[in-house]
């Protein structure tokens, strides 16, 4: 199964998250099929860039994202 979620870059206590599309059995900051966008969860209020078509093709082709990229894509204005 194909997944998007979070893939945590950055220093200790300083997160950077790239939203990716990697497989659900591969492990967290392993390998990722794509990425398509960033995350950061530091700035106030939180930063994220998307993009719009590479994840509006993933969901087409049925990646599911996790609870957190879910609520970036709301807010992002990417629906299912």
């Amino acid at each position: 199964m194909v997944k998007i979620r979070l893939k945590r870059m950055g220093q200790k206590k300083a997160p950077f998250y790239r939203i990716v599309v990697a497989d659900s059995r591969s492990p967290r900051d392993g390998k990722c099929i794509e990425e398509i966008g960033t995350y950061d969860p530091t700035k106030d209020p939180s930063e994220f860039h998307v993009n719009e078509e590479l994840a509006k093709k993933w969901l087409a082709n049925g990646a599911q994202p996790t609870e957190m990229v879910g609520k970036i894509l709301k807010a992002a204005g990417i629906e299912k």
